[in-house]
């Protein structure tokens, strides 16, 4: 039986799940509002949201930019930590589903939002607390 290098094990799990949540924050994030720049202004226009292209173009910025150098693995303890925030941020404003009518079909959508972005800022959070792993820009320049 095949026994695992344990130091290799953790390096790939490691960067896997950097690279992974870097990737949600680049493609689904910050290109996505780009491409779709109007339908996500309408988006939070309807969840009441003010000084929308201010806020829109800063999280652009801030997923575009967080998503690649969480993918390169560069300050990702604190890349890691602002886009926790941010997104504990767009959670409270954007996914507001206790403003909405129990029962139907946009409460669930928000409600499964809510909970899937409480995962990401968890797992975030693990970055945060642990950096971004052996095979990484931080672990070269250290």
């Amino acid at each position: 039986m095949t026994t695992v290098n344990q130091p290799t094990f953790q390096a790939l799990c490691e960067t896997t799940g950097r690279v992974m949540l870097g990737l949600y924050f680049l493609l689904p994030g910050g290109l996505m509002k780009i491409f779709n720049y109007q339908g996500t202004a309408d988006y939070m226009a309807s969840h009441g949201m003010t000084f929308i292209p201010f806020f829109l173009i800063l999280t652009i910025i801030i997923q575009t930019g967080g998503g690649l150098t969480m993918i390169v693995g560069y300050q990702t303890k604190a890349t890691a930590f602002l886009l926790a925030g941010l997104t504990l941020v767009i959670n409270a404003v954007i996914h507001d589903f206790w403003t909405l009518p129990a029962g139907e079909l946009q409460t669930a959508h928000e409600t499964q939002n809510f909970v899937k972005n409480l995962g990401i800022v968890a797992g975030l959070l693990v970055v945060s607390g642990l950096g971004a792993g052996r095979w990484s820009l931080d672990s070269r320049r250290s």
